[in-house]
């Protein structure tokens, strides 16, 4: 079963929205609702893998984790999820995703999760990433700038602890490499991304 969810979109046209008001909400009045997210996935239109995270031992294996990401992309490759959050159950797990240019973007969480929530969870990553992308969301500038998609992932969630869905302060974040977000604006940010990257390698080759 497909449905959809009216939650505040990434348009190609007119820029990344976010979903500000029901994350706001969500976040300052019901953070007891706030999910265990399982994973998050981003795969390109071909069903091979982007970049994931995984926050469960539901998949200890990177064969059981590719295995998943198949059948995940095998059951929605072919609906419509461009202009909306969709969601399905799969495996006794609600799977959020949405699509945007030649990326699917996925949230999984247990079949006892708020399955609103985890869609904002969804637009928050993928507005994030639109942000940081200059609004060329598709896999060829994904793969160009990977490391600021993985620095997203390790702002949206920790654990699968939910700590940030507002894709503004993700975004403002990662290009201030953790100082102030506000000073986060469209003259600086091509510096600040650089620095981001800069501390990144330092830290992979640590």
């Amino acid at each position: 079963m497909f449905r959809n969810l009216n939650c505040k979109s990434y348009s190609p046209h007119a820029g990344s929205q976010s979903a500000q008001d029901p994350i706001l909400s969500v976040q300052a009045n019901s953070m007891e609702t706030i999910p265990l997210v399982k994973n998050v996935i981003l795969l390109d239109s071909e069903g091979k893998r982007v970049a994931v995270k995984y926050f469960s031992e539901d998949w200890p294996t990177n064969q059981a984790k590719l295995a998943f990401e198949k059948s995940v992309f095998t059951k929605t490759k072919k609906t419509n999820a461009r202009t909306e959050v969709e969601v399905t159950m799969f495996d006794n797990y609600i799977v959020v995703y949405k699509f945007a240019q030649d990326l699917h973007f996925f949230v999984t969480g247990g079949d006892d999760e708020n399955e609103l929530i985890l869609a904002i969870v969804l637009q928050g990553f993928l507005d994030a990433v639109a942000l940081l992308l200059r609004n060329n969301v598709d896999k060829t500038t994904a793969l160009e700038n990977l490391d600021l998609i993985l620095l997203c992932l390790d702002e949206l969630a920790d654990g699968g602890n939910v700590l940030e869905v507002d894709p503004n302060v993700i975004a403002g974040k990662i290009a201030s490499n953790g100082s102030d977000a506000s000073a986060f604006n469209e003259q600086s940010i091509a510096q600040a991304l650089a620095t981001a990257r800069e501390h990144l390698t330092r830290s992979l080759l640590k």
